[in-house]
């Protein structure tokens, strides 16, 4: 196991009809900004519940800035981060799915870079997305309100931005950008689409897999708590596909995804995130969901990385899927299985695992490699050995799907 450090402030609130605590979790005298998405919270009424709560006792001033997209748009956060300082908030209130808690640390992060007219500046805060937001020292507290359990910002400093006037999908992270806290309600979940249940099931597998499918380091918490955690979501994915308003399912899949990204599982291991640089461009080119562009990438990524990856993915076979080796088979043949596997299991919850499943062939692919290079995405994976060589033939294998 390497050497590491491992912080994480972030007080979780866990369970039915707990919004109602934000009374007590706010500051009495805070100015708050409240985030949200399109339209979702305010009509299942978790926006009214939230203002109920928050007006249950102190002299909080609360102001509302929704709208925060999908795959939260640069240009909108900018928006949302001139209310802050108009209006010189103090506490940002996320409510919302994983797009809004990271568009709302980004809002928290970049507000105070300011032009001389008050606005906050565009190229700053490009230029922190870029790679500059882990050195500001400076950011609006935050606190959340998950609705959609998927990318675990609930309990991480970290998140993505979409700037689509530069076809650009980034990662940024700050130890400030860590939620005060967060709520988690498992009742929120009842009125998700079912497809975005599904995404958010895939997205926690893949984030847990980015983490653990490297190589061994002898890190025995890490690995056992990772594959105890996919094979939740296994067990899990199915069950809320079979029964969707079982409770105890929608609880066990809320905190396995939260638990999947908050910096636990990925201490003291070496790290991947090969599917994800690769996912961010198919969603920036395409607006494929975040999820369904893992789901698509991962499997060609275990294939064409599977003789560096050997040792993780023969005990994934193992230790996820109980697929023992026979006389008969060899690693490689293991190794297929338990990638089929992988992939019959998001086919399972009706997502793509090809390009040909995204309705996209390979003229898709020039583009993609064009836009890593273009985001220095140019040494990726745990060995930082994978160039955009590597990358091109990942989404040739990607291409179309080798199961059926």
């Amino acid at each position: 196991m390497n050497n590491f450090q491992y912080y994480n402030p972030v007080r979780i609130v866990f369970g039915e009809g707990q919004i109602e605590q934000l009374s007590d979790l706010v500051p009495t005298d805070a100015r708050v900004l409240i985030t949200y998405g399109g339209g979702s919270a305010e009509r299942t009424g978790t926006l009214d519940e939230v203002r109920t709560a928050l007006s249950a006792n102190g002299n909080r001033e609360v102001f509302e800035f929704g709208g925060i997209e999908p795959n939260p748009e640069f240009v909108t956060l900018l928006k949302a981060a001139d209310q802050v300082n108009e209006h010189n908030i103090d506490f940002i209130l996320a409510v919302g799915g994983g797009s809004v808690i990271d568009g709302s640390k980004f809002v928290a992060l970049v507000s105070s870079l300011k032009e001389d007219d008050g606005t906050v500046s565009r190229e700053k805060a490009w230029d922190a997305l870029i790679g500059y937001t882990k050195k500001l020292d400076s950011a609006v507290d935050l606190g959340a309100v998950l609705t959609i359990p998927a990318t675990g910002s609930e309990m991480n400093s970290g998140g993505v931005v979409n700037y689509s006037e530069r076809q650009a999908k980034l990662p940024f992270g700050n130890p400030l950008a860590f939620p005060k806290f967060s709520i988690l309600d498992p009742a929120k979940t009842l009125t998700l689409p079912d497809s975005q249940v599904m995404n958010g099931v895939a997205d926690a597998f893949v984030h847990v897999m980015e983490q653990y499918l490297t190589y061994p380091v002898n890190a025995k918490v890490q690995d056992a708590f990772a594959e105890s955690l996919l094979k939740i979501l296994i067990e899990e994915g199915h069950a809320v596909k079979a029964d969707p308003n079982n409770m105890e399912t929608r609880k066990n899949i809320m905190w396995t995804a939260t638990m999947a990204l908050n910096g636990l599982i990925g201490t003291g291991v070496p790290q991947d995130w090969t599917t994800h640089m690769i996912g961010h461009e198919l969603t920036s080119l395409h607006a494929i969901d975040h999820a369904r562009t893992l789901t698509i990438v991962l499997p060609s990524v275990m294939r064409e990385l599977k003789d560096s990856k050997k040792d993780k993915l023969l005990q994934y076979a193992r230790n996820v899927w109980n697929i023992e080796a026979n006389n008969n088979q060899s690693d490689d043949e293991v190794i297929e299985a338990a990638i089929v596997r992988t992939e019959d299991f998001f086919r399972d919850l009706g997502l793509p695992v090809s390009l040909a499943d995204a309705d996209l062939d390979d003229s898709a692919i020039d583009p993609i490699i064009e836009q890593l290079e273009a985001h220095k995405m140019v040494k990726l994976g745990e060995h930082n050995k994978n160039d955009l060589t590597v990358s091109r033939r990942i989404l040739e294998r990607a291409t179309t799907s080798k199961a059926s």
